[in-house]
């Protein structure tokens, strides 16, 4: 209609997914009655639990999705764990320009490296691996790595880190937290724009990011992080506290460029 009447397609593009299935497989449907109704999950769960749950769950462009309230629900958990990790970060300023250390660098170069990825997948309309790549980010390595690895330089309670150290670290997780908003706006746009208005950052305006070149081998992040695990196993494992000091630990030479962070995340003698 919207052709015949202006001369124009009305789309560039059309994006057809497959279908929602109940939780016995079956296709939804009126005759069969056993439609959820989306208002209801919006009004339990909000909008955005299910946005984000249809792009992770799986790929609506090859396959169906059975619908799951608990699994949306879930999502819920993704949501307040970006909301934590941006008051922790809102806490500390901005520089307006920092020199950075290793650490930070190769964590910026691994966000860098993301953006290319999640721009070629939205690009052919494939939301389902960036919104898993994106949720892995924010879990396993900027929360439960980067944020513990650099947690003693940002605060510098003991003034062990120079001043530009710890400036390296606040430029740092404010650019990493103000890139992945941007990255996973177009899955959850609310919850990120909310965020964003909070840093004086108009994500609904603003272009799509560009990476910019990296530096750094970005393979070094999960050798960081294994090396994070294998200590606090050893901890776990001897009945110390994540937070004690733990002696016999050696760098491995890979890593020795993050050592001081390092040591001073897991309290190394």
């Amino acid at each position: 209609r919207g052709f015949l009447e202006t001369n124009k397609p009305a789309f560039q593009d059309v994006w057809v997914n497959q279908h929602i299935l109940d939780n016995k497989g079956r296709k939804m449907s009126k005759s069969l009655g056993n439609i959820i109704d989306p208002q209801k999950i919006i009004k339990e769960d909000g909008a955005e639990a299910l946005r984000l749950w249809s792009a992770i769950e799986g790929d609506l462009s090859k396959q169906d999705l059975s619908c799951s309230q608990e699994r949306i629900k879930a999502e819920r958990k993704t949501l307040n764990k970006i909301l934590n990790v941006s008051k922790f970060i809102m806490q500390f300023e901005k520089p307006k320009k920092a020199e950075l250390t290793k650490t930070d660098q190769l964590f910026v170069d691994y966000i860098e490296e993301l953006t290319n990825f999640v721009d070629e997948k939205y690009n052919s309309y494939d939301f389902h691996h960036p919104a898993l790549k994106l949720r892995n980010f924010l879990w396993e390595i900027f929360a439960s790595h980067y944020l513990e690895i650099i947690k003693a330089r940002a605060y510098n309670q003991e003034k062990k880190f120079s001043k530009e150290e710890s400036e390296s670290a606040h430029y740092t997780i404010h650019y990493l937290l103000e890139r992945f908003l941007a990255l996973i706006h177009p899955i959850i746009p609310q919850i990120t724009s909310l965020i964003a208005q909070d840093k004086k950052i108009d994500l609904i305006n603003s272009n799509f990011p560009k990476a910019n070149k990296t530096k750094v081998d970005i393979c070094l992040v999960d050798k960081i992080m294994k090396f994070n695990s294998e200590v606090w196993k050893t901890k776990k494992e001897k009945g110390i506290s994540l937070r004690d000091s733990i002696s016999g630990i050696k760098i491995p030479n890979s890593l020795k460029d993050f050592e001081t962070d390092l040591k001073a995340c897991h309290g190394l003698g």
